[in-house]
């Protein structure tokens, strides 16, 4: 099967070649007809146990044959380039698009889900990849269950002052920089973590600011101090698939470290979920959630697993 090289800068069949550069990738592998084809990194990579990492991202495969074809010639290029282990699918970074759908369940996908084809499982494996880190989204259907230490950790964090409030559309740029302040501080130890630009940040949401209901959008603020927030959007694959709309998607959750903050992200995830059974949605999906993430535990009392998700690895040594 031949396999074609393309270097930032040079126009690629197929994929939009724009995404190298904006994404910091150092080349790309592409299929003879276009269809299908990887990104890999070398250069700009996260930290790693092991020895420097290779990335592997931008993936797509028409046949399982052809995914073969990709990570063999991706492992090859890789190990050349002197990387001791190999990581992904993942489009350079964890603010990106990542992990394997790996477990699906019964229920269809939803607004922004990361999905891939069945098989994709199947064929990182073969390839000789492992389970790196796992992921799950959870669904939440009794939305009038409440966690006992909220009432608690709520009444503590307004005796000091702190109160929550939906994000400002009329300052919508300024409250998405209130987000992105908190995003790096609280995931700056996170697995696999990279910088990010506020620039970049930006134009991740800009896309989807039509779409965003503010009341959904929560800041939980310690004067002028932006403490935490939880980030949730309709379901609107629901009604593109002919279903009603009737899920809330609880996206990201981040709280600044600290015993100050103690409590707040339970806070918050009752607070939505009232806000969303107020507005009537009957479900709330807890999505895409690292397995060692304290928020995992949350969400395991309010609901149930639903996927699961793989990121893997595989070492060039």
């Amino acid at each position: 099967m031949t396999l074609h090289t393309y270097l930032p800068g040079q126009t690629i069949p197929g994929f939009d070649a724009a995404l190298l550069s904006q994404h910091s990738a150092d080349l790309h592998l592409r299929s003879e007809d276009g269809r299908s084809g990887c990104s890999l990194w070398w250069t700009n990579t996260p930290a790693v146990e092991g020895g420097k990492p290779g990335i592997i991202g931008h993936f797509s495969a028409e046949t399982p044959k052809i995914a073969a074809a990709l990570l063999d010639a991706a492992t090859a290029e890789l190990g050349q380039r002197g990387c001791r282990v190999m990581i992904g699918p993942m489009d350079g970074t964890t603010w990106r698009r990542y992990r394997v759908l790996t477990e699906r369940g019964p229920e269809p996908p939803f607004f922004l889900e990361p999905d891939n084809p069945d098989w994709w499982k199947k064929v990182f494996e073969d390839a000789g990849f492992s389970p790196l880190a796992t992921y799950t989204s959870s669904l939440v259907e009794d939305l009038e269950k409440t966690d006992p230490r909220a009432d608690r950790a709520w009444d503590r964090l307004q005796g000091e002052g702190l109160v929550i409030r939906s994000l400002d559309p009329e300052a919508f740029e300024e409250d998405l920089r209130r987000i992105y302040d908190v995003s790096v501080i609280s995931f700056t130890g996170n697995f696999l973590y990279t910088p990010i630009s506020w620039e970049s940040f930006l134009a991740q949401y800009l896309p989807y600011r039509d779409k965003i209901r503010p009341e959904f959008v929560l800041l939980a603020m310690d004067g002028e101090k932006t403490a935490g927030y939880l980030f949730a959007i309709p379901d609107y694959a629901e009604p593109l698939g002919g279903r009603p709309l009737r899920t809330l998607i609880g996206k990201t959750l981040a709280v600044l470290p600290g015993r100050r903050y103690g409590g707040l992200g339970v806070v918050l995830a009752g607070d939505l979920h009232r806000r969303a059974k107020a507005a009537g949605f009957p479900r709330v999906i807890h999505a895409l959630q690292h397995e060692s993430n304290k928020s995992r535990n949350m969400s395991d009392f309010f609901g149930k697993v639903m996927r699961r998700y793989t990121l893997y690895s595989k070492n060039l040594l």
